[in-house]
């Protein structure tokens, strides 16, 4: 697998959201959000075999992990990482876009999925696969990065239409900025979390390792 970094830091996102975890970073992405906040990503790394990422993830002695990117899903050796993860009792999150298929995924009490659903001004939402959502169970979270009013109804849309099974998050592009958007979710009485970025709360901008 071609991997850019392997660390330790605050899950940022999410349903897990400031739990220390180590974050295996992939490289490469098919999408090109125009909000992007990791294309470092893009196209450094280095090869690595998944007994030596494990290596690398077992010297931090944390019990949860999450494989994030880029694009984990689209390195054909992503599910056997997965599985040798889990196998030695890591709790895994697998970040994800909706453009991937989900079928194959592991069935594991300890995988989570957090998948999103691109929202109109990312510029990827025509690519997106929506029966991933109906994939999506109680332990997973649906997420969606907001940037205006256009995404806000696009969500809104999505969510009716899919009744997902999963927890939905709702984050406004950046991270930080939340008024607007927690209160549309009053107004709306929209069933979703309204969360931040935490890391990008705890340390800004700066790049990851």
């Amino acid at each position: 697998m071609k991997i850019y970094s392997v660390f330790r830091s605050i899950q940022g996102e999410g349903l897990m959201i400031g739990t220390p975890t180590v974050f295996i970073r992939t490289s490469g992405c098919p999408l090109r959000c125009t909000y992007c906040d990791t294309p470092q990503a893009f196209d450094k790394g280095e090869e690595l075999s998944s007994d030596d990422i494990v290596e690398r993830v077992q010297t931090y002695r944390t019990r949860d992990v999450c494989l994030t990117g880029g694009e984990p899903l689209a390195q054909k050796d992503s599910l056997k990482l997965i599985q040798k993860l889990l196998d030695i009792g890591h709790s895994v999150v697998v970040e994800t876009s909706g453009a991937i298929p989900l079928d194959e995924m592991p069935c594991d009490g300890k995988l989570s999925i957090s998948m999103d659903i691109k929202c109109p001004s990312s510029g990827e939402e025509g690519k997106m696969l929506y029966d991933n959502i109906e994939l999506l169970g109680p332990t997973d979270q649906l997420k969606f990065v907001i940037s205006d009013g256009a995404d806000y109804e696009f969500a809104k849309k999505v969510i009716d239409e899919y009744n997902p099974k999963c927890e939905v998050i709702l984050t406004p592009v950046g991270g930080k900025d939340l008024k607007e958007l927690a209160e549309k979710v009053l107004k709306d009485g929209l069933q979703g979390r309204v969360l931040p970025q935490l890391h990008k709360l705890i340390w800004g901008d700066e790049d990851d390792r």
